[in-house]
């Protein structure tokens, strides 16, 4: 028997009310369908979302023959053929939220599974599959994480493959859903060719830009898929607005020729709340997205938005070069300035409070860019020398500083691959090698180390199992996180992107040259124990009470719909609970 909520106990139990969703308070039978209505038809598929103990988000959007009023129903079943509904109801849309629907289906049962679906003139869509959260003892929890989905990059293989596993409980996606470049913007080389070219084709800046982008996106059938299967806990990251966006402006945004940047923030995430089965704080807010879900016992999930809400302006790493080398001090004051924030102090509060009261077995952040360490050589960093040609130099010099030395121990040998290649040597290669090893993306954690450390501090203050997750980067990683004192406090584990091309083309690493540059770049960084470089892909992170497990998995194309997986390149690591180390293979 199903438990009828009243709204007002509804508003009680969420913490941040249920926003722009209509709740489905339980079964209110068959009403007609009335001429007033416009007809329309289900060309975006559905989807469910931000699931609890007792509801979940479901949502679809209808696409109208013409401009008015479209009536659509939901039901919610034990089984497929829906002959055990337990809870229906219908609503009214229109152009004013884009003709999207979303319903907060509430009154359910915690760690069960529902079948969904939606009618509209008659016509039905497909049948979705959700869950709900466990609640007590739970034995495992199995999460797909991903991000990054670049619509003319390629086709969406990586959520076919993804919608294909039938034992997951929640698809973790951490941004980058859509992309706000033109038709000629990044990772487009191939978007006619592919039939992928970007609508509209400028860069997306209005509300109707953008919702015109989500609903280009939701036409492909495997995002479609993916929706349908498994319930998402998402988050943006900056292209939803616009690259690297921070609290007020972006990387890829001129006021002067593409006006207010806070009118178009205000338009994206308007956009992105109408067509993500997320769950909105209250009616209105389309800013305020960190939140945290409870996997019984095991795992508690925070949600955080390490893009919008507080982060200040990124760092530029070339302001802190010059001719006289790297202006260390100057960088580590500003990197590490206790007013220099990334989440805000509001969310980093509320971040604190919530891992102080966690009695669950695993702590996981749910967030967007990396947070270990990731410091490189300067020369690699800056892109002045590639992996293969820092080791080469780098070991030059160091035999002709053996040489100036007068070191009797040089063979022949040295000394003639020394003269043979000393030209190589010229004073601008010299003073790249001798800079400092500095983070490579500021626009990560590395760029905002004071709120990095106050997090690590209040999880090893309690001891906690603690594992982020990250996006991002388009590249799968493997992080153990320290804190400044070198302490063991948490483990971090990366998705590769769905389409997005990654650090292989940020550095210009060659196909036949990925695997030596992944293993150098592995031996550089003091605490990464894993990287993959080329693939695109994504990652399912199991919990037991006794360890995680992570497992990456890479399709071999994404410029073909015909696809498989990249067996080879299977990685799998875990980490013990208490012991905090990445353990590959």
């Amino acid at each position: 028997m199903q438990t009828r909520v009243s709204r007002r106990d509804f508003l009680a139990m969420s913490a941040k009310g249920v926003g722009a969703a209509v709740i489905s308070y339980g079964l209110m039978g068959c009403s007609s369908d009335s001429d007033k209505y416009v007809k329309a038809d289900f060309l975006h598929g559905i989807a469910s979302g931000d699931p609890t103990h007792e509801s979940v988000i479901l949502w679809t959007r209808v696409t109208p023959e013409k401009q008015g009023e479209a009536k659509v129903s939901w039901q919610v079943a034990t089984d497929s053929n829906f002959d055990n509904i337990v809870t229906d109801g219908e609503m009214i849309t229109t152009a004013e939220r884009d003709y999207t629907v979303k319903v907060d289906a509430i009154g359910l049962r915690s760690g069960q599974g529902y079948y969904y679906r939606f009618r509209t003139n008659k016509k039905y869509s497909v049948v979705g599959h959700t869950k709900t959260l466990p609640q007590g003892e739970v034995a495992k929890v199995k999460l797909a994480v991903m991000s990054c989905s670049n619509y003319p990059a390629g086709y969406f293989n990586v959520y076919e493959m993804a919608s294909k596993m039938a034992d997951l409980d929640a698809v973790v996606h951490l941004g980058d859903y859509i992309y706000e470049y033109d038709a000629k913007g990044y990772g487009s080389e191939r978007a006619e060719e592919l039939g992928r070219v970007s609508e509209p084709k400028h860069e997306i800046l209005s509300l109707t830009d953008y919702r015109l982008r989500y609903a280009q996106y939701r036409t492909d059938l495997s995002l479609q898929n993916i929706h349908k299967t498994t319930p998402f806990i998402a988050v943006w990251d900056d292209h939803e607005v616009s690259n690297d966006t921070y609290k007020d402006g972006a990387e890829n945004h001129d006021e002067k020729t593409e006006g207010s940047f806070e009118a178009r923030k205000e338009a994206a995430l308007q956009a992105y709340f109408e067509w993500l089965p997320i769950r909105p704080w209250r009616e209105g807010n389309h800013e305020q997205i960190y939140r945290s879900f409870q996997f019984g016992d095991l795992v508690d999930l925070y949600m955080l938005d390490t893009r919008i809400i507080g982060r200040d302006k990124q760092l530029d790493i070339k302001r802190y070069i010059s001719s006289s080398g790297f202006e260390a001090d100057r960088f580590r004051a500003d990197v590490t300035n206790t007013d220099r924030t990334m989440l805000g102090q509001e969310q980093l509060t509320w971040l604190q409070g919530q891992l102080l009261q966690s009695t669950a077995k695993w702590q996981v952040l749910g967030q967007q860019v990396l947070m270990g360490r990731m410091l490189l050589p300067a020369a690699i960093a800056t892109r002045r020398l590639s992996v293969e040609q820092y080791a080469t130099l780098g070991a030059l010099a160091k035999l002709a500083a053996r040489a100036k030395a007068n070191d009797p121990t040089l063979t022949p040998e040295e000394l003639q691959k020394l003269a043979a290649n000393q030209h190589l040597l010229t004073p601008e290669v010299l003073a790249a090698l001798k800079l400092p090893n500095i983070p490579y993306n500021l626009d990560a954690w590395d760029g905002y180390a004071y709120e990095r450390e106050v997090i690590l501090t209040t999880a090893k203050s309690k001891n906690h199992n603690l594992v982020v997750l990250a996006g991002d980067t388009h590249n799968a990683w493997a992080n153990e996180l320290k804190n400044t004192k070198g302490e063991a406090i948490g483990v971090e584990f990366a998705t590769a992107s769905v389409t997005s091309p990654g650090l292989e083309r940020y550095l210009n690493i060659a196909p036949e040259k990925a695997r030596a540059t992944e293993a150098g770049i592995v031996q550089l960084v003091e605490d990464l124990k894993y990287m993959n470089s080329r693939d695109r892909g994504f990652m399912t992170v199991e919990f037991t009470h006794q360890k995680v497990s992570t497992e990456w998995h890479f399709v071999d194309t994404i410029t073909s719909k015909s696809f498989k997986a990249l067996e080879e390149r299977y990685t799998k690591a875990s980490t013990k609970a208490g012991e905090m180390k990445v353990m590959m293979g």
